[in-house]
């Protein structure tokens, strides 16, 4: 019995702010940002989008396709927390009318815990196959104006449901891992935006995909050649770049640079236009291969390689399954793109200044949002989510 990646859906806002629009206001070249780090757009959270809303947004084609009471656990993965206690999957669960019988847990480790939270639901499809656990990663990436990291902010969110064998990806048990305590990207709780050592943070990655090849190396029969594509985290598109001329220099790959990029270059599509969103990043890579790759890939193998700051990483693989085409959102996901509305500078920064109360003020939100969840306010110290 295989057991992996059954479907997949993502969701992001309807806003985004087009990186020439910055590099104009900052008087740079745009090229710093197209080419220095592979970007060109950055989704931008509507003033009623959250962690929350993205995700039910980006699960509710999974949830009405198999029904509200197939899926046996709801994990979700972020590092957008909304509350120091209440899961931010248990307001999901109630939107999108799931059974009471579905546990829910949130995971946190940086961009990893997506990761952790696939393993997880592998590990219990694997003792109960009848049993679906929906995995859902979801955030919102801010760093202050001015910075370095601003030009790599965006949004969204994924949802994948894990299955007995799965229409889309075969999972495979192997799995190499690295943890180490660094500080190369924090966000403490007093804090709404992140702190970051670029440069030692790349160069960590880089360490931590060394450490966490090796180990998958000590465990799994693969080798590097047995790969036909790599989906990586994706802070930036041109990390992702940098990261696999690094793990073929690694393994003394006998390729072009034009072959070694053809190894990832369709995982890049969607994070270029939409930015990073943490957890949610290398499953929007994933599913932007399925969904672009002008090749049928069925039957070949796809290695990740997923990282968290501060930090764990992790290398696995999977097989892509015969037929996985008939399951993807192709359509949906072109159309939600498409119709996203570029913004002004100025819009831009109302909405990256749009209040967040932290102090328990009650706050009514004007519908904004194109999704089918949005939130309503905040009311004695409460958030209220409501369908659109």
């Amino acid at each position: 019995m295989s057991v992996g990646i059954d479907e997949i859906s993502f969701y992001t806002s309807n806003y985004y702010l087009d990186l020439r629009t910055l590099a104009e206001v900052q008087q740079t070249d745009p090229d710093k940002y197209y080419e220095g780090i592979g970007q060109e757009k950055m989704g931008m959270a509507a003033p009623d989008e959250d962690i929350v809303t993205m995700a039910a947004n980006a699960a509710l084609p999974l949830i009405e396709r198999v029904g509200s009471d197939a899926v046996s656990t709801l994990m979700f993965a972020t590092e957008t927390g909304i509350d120091q206690s209440k899961a931010a999957g248990v307001y999901v669960h109630r939107l999108l009318g799931m059974s009471n019988n579905c546990r829910v847990v949130e995971m946190k480790q940086a961009c990893y815990s997506a990761t952790a939270a696939i393993q997880m639901a592998c590990a219990l499809v694997a003792r109960t196959p009848e049993k679906k656990v929906l995995v859902i990663a979801s955030d919102v990436a801010r760093y202050d104006l001015d910075t370095p990291g601003e030009a790599t902010q965006g949004c969204g969110a994924v949802a994948m449901l894990i299955s007995a064998n799965p229409r889309l990806l075969e999972i495979d048990p192997e799995v190499g891992n690295h943890t180490e305590d660094v500080m190369d990207f924090w966000r403490p709780n007093y804090r709404s935006t992140a702190l970051v050592d670029g440069k030692y943070s790349t160069k960590i990655y880089l360490r931590a995909l060394k450490k966490a090849w090796e180990n998958f190396r000590d465990v799994s029969s693969l080798a590097f050649d047995d790969f036909s594509h790599f989906c990586y985290h994706l802070p930036f598109s041109r990390m992702a770049q940098k990261a696999h001329q690094h793990l073929a220099k690694l393994n003394k790959a006998d390729m072009t640079a034009e072959q070694i990029e053809a190894q990832i270059a369709d995982t890049l599509s969607y994070n270029r236009i939409i930015g990073n969103s943490y957890t949610a990043s290398m499953y929007i890579g994933l599913t932007s291969l399925l969904e672009n790759c002008k090749q049928n890939i069925a039957g070949t193998k796809i290695g990740f390689f997923s990282y968290g700051s501060g930090c764990v990483a992790e290398f696995f693989s999977g097989t892509v399954v015969a037929g996985y085409e008939k399951y993807l959102h192709c359509t949906e996901h072109q159309a939600m793109l498409d119709n996203r509305e570029e913004v002004s500078y100025e819009k831009y920064l109302e909405l990256y200044r749009h209040p967040d109360p932290r102090d328990g003020s009650d706050l009514t939100i004007e519908k904004v949002t194109k999704g089918h969840f949005r939130l309503a306010g905040f009311s004695q110290h409460k958030r209220e989510y409501v369908a659109s």
